[in-house]
């Protein structure tokens, strides 16, 4: 049998709230469906599951709140033999008070009795009295007594550690943007205290790729016309294909690489706080289809409707300012990513070209990464494959 968990959602998730089941027993499931949706500090996620299978039985009830890593569900895999109960030892792994008494079908504590060949064990006769009053089968309760008998203070346990817990209030707008900017400072502050960052900046020339992408967006419909901010992120992409080091995680002591690279977006919520969902694959997509993919990405964070697959796996992040003028923007490294790149405005500003000084529309990128990974010298590599990108837009859409 295997176990459907609570995903960890960011580095500033340590719990959820399941508000909605989208499957049910006996339902089969395809890897990448949404099974469940999540309320977490910042948004609802839909919760994916990665493998094929039958689901078995739901543990957690909607309106409970888990700690990651909490048995959400019990499911079959493909060639793995059905059984008519759910073994005890599942139902032990979930935190106390995450089983109703109440249902039966679902229940261990009242099907493991009832399968062929369960183990019987004595029952003292108060023991049976009080199970009949709260409606559970005493049979394959753990037994404290003489013999492994069951007592009745076995009962009164079983039955105290599988109470119903109460559907969560919701909370109030301001409850859950107190809620979001103490989990984003957990986990910044996480960052700052565990990661040792260095910080990188550089001015990027922008009249060649501003002056590209106006006569291409006048070619094109409207649909299909794209903003600056895609060009910097798929030249973001295709840059970190030259200096791979800072695209990955940094887990258990070590680096872990990743080669497609999932680009987290930081987005601003209408309500306050911020969101780093990732596009995916950036580095293999052209650019109509990343602008698509981005306006969606943003519609959704900002209706509270992501995926768990978006926000589990950005390999490095992007934030750009440069649409609040910011001149340029120096962020803190989400973990487990190990770099995180910021763009402040294109904005003119005075530049020496051809020997001249012109007003030149110009835009700060920063990088700030992982010491543990990497140095200022790969840094530096990064940031100049990112300028030179740049100045050549029309590979940027052919890539």
């Amino acid at each position: 049998m295997s176990e459907f968990k609570l995903p960890s959602l960011g580095a500033d998730m340590d719990e959820g709230t399941l508000l909605r089941w989208q499957v049910q027993p006996g339902d089969a499931v395809t890897r990448g469906q949404v099974v469940a949706v999540v309320d977490t500090s910042k948004a609802a996620v839909d919760v994916e599951i990665w493998q094929d299978g039958v689901v078995e039985q739901l543990l957690v009830q909607p309106g409970q709140k888990v700690p990651v890593g909490t048995v959400l569900a019990l499911y079959r895999a493909p060639g793995e033999a059905a059984i008519p109960h759910v073994e005890m030892a599942a139902a032990a792994s979930l935190p106390a008070a995450r089983v109703p008494v109440a249902q039966a079908s679902s229940d261990p504590l009242r099907t493991a009795a009832q399968a062929p060949g369960a183990t019987r064990r004595p029952v003292s006769p108060a023991a049976w009295r009080r199970a009949k009053e709260l409606g559970i089968d005493p049979v394959p309760l753990p037994g404290s007594g003489l013999d492994g008998a069951v007592t009745l203070a076995d009962v009164e346990a079983a039955a105290q550690a599988h109470k119903p817990v109460p559907a969560a209030v919701p909370s109030t707008p301001a409850d859950r943007q107190q809620e979001m900017r103490r989990a984003i400072a957990a986990a910044m502050s996480r960052s700052k205290r565990e990661i040792p960052h260095y910080y990188l900046s550089e001015t990027l020339p922008m009249a060649r790729a501003l002056e590209w992408l106006q006569q291409r967006n006048a070619a094109q419909p409207i649909t299909e016309r794209i903003l600056p901010a895609v060009l910097q992120l798929k030249a973001v992409a295709l840059a970190i294909g030259r200096v791979p080091a800072l695209n990955g995680f940094y887990r258990d002591g070590s680096f872990q690489p990743v080669a497609a690279v999932h680009t987290g977006v930081a987005i601003a919520l209408r309500g306050g706080g911020l969101v780093a969902p990732a596009l995916h694959d950036v580095q293999a997509k052209p650019l109509t289809q990343l602008m698509q993919e981005l306006a969606d990405l943003v519609k959704r964070a900002r209706a509270g409707s992501l995926r768990s697959s978006e926000m589990s796996d950005p390999t490095i992040t992007v934030t750009n300012l440069g649409d609040q003028g910011v001149e340029a923007v120096l962020g803190v490294i989400y973990p487990p990513q190990v770099a995180i790149v910021g763009f402040g405005a294109i904005a003119p500003r005075p530049w020496v070209v051809d020997g001249e000084l012109r007003a030149v529309p110009l835009c700060t990128a920063s990088l700030a990464a992982d010491h543990r990974v990497t140095d200022g010298h790969q840094g530096a590599l990064f940031l100049a494959a990112l300028r030179e990108l740049l100045q050549q837009p029309e590979q940027l859409e052919a890539l």
